[in-house]
């Protein structure tokens, strides 16, 4: 199972499929499967967002483990540098909205209908610090007014 990340937004974000071939991030409607996640929204579009891994597992995140979020290691090298690539492209992706606030929850595949632990208010540019990670069962408030949009 996985990780997975879900983006409200004001309107839809434009979609793009996962290429095993060629991964980058991709963004997808949700399903009959995990449309219960809206219900965490105040967002008019909710979509998932996938990392480099499909899923949003190479996204920089904690997964709870016995009611707690444990310490990432930040010497393994790769699995930084893999978090950077996908965080650099989240934010690009986000602030190309043109929203001033977006929501983000992420959290393990199937728990769909799970309540978030905490609410945080955090800036897009939080998610570019090395140190940023995405808790489990975390819903992040994200303020963009002040990150202008870049064009593709």
């Amino acid at each position: 199972m996985c990780f997975m990340l879900y983006v409200g937004t004001t309107r839809p974000i434009p979609r793009r499929e996962w290429i095993k071939d060629a991964p980058d991030i991709s963004v997808a409607s949700l399903t009959e499967h995990d449309s219960a996640i809206k219900a965490q929204f105040r967002s008019a579009e909710v979509q998932c967002i996938g990392s480099t891994a499909g899923c949003g597992c190479d996204f920089p995140h904690v997964l709870l483990q016995n009611g707690e979020w444990p310490i990432f290691d930040f010497e393994d090298a790769e699995r930084v540098g893999t978090f950077s690539q996908n965080r650099r492209a989240l934010v690009t992706l986000l602030r190309n909205t043109g929203d001033t606030t977006i929501e983000i929850y992420g959290l393990w595949w199937g728990n769909f209908a799970k309540e978030p632990l905490s609410r945080e208010d955090i800036t897009l540019l939080r998610i570019l610090e090395p140190d940023f990670l995405f808790r489990e069962q975390v819903f992040y408030r994200v303020s963009a007014e002040s990150v202008p949009a870049t064009r593709p």
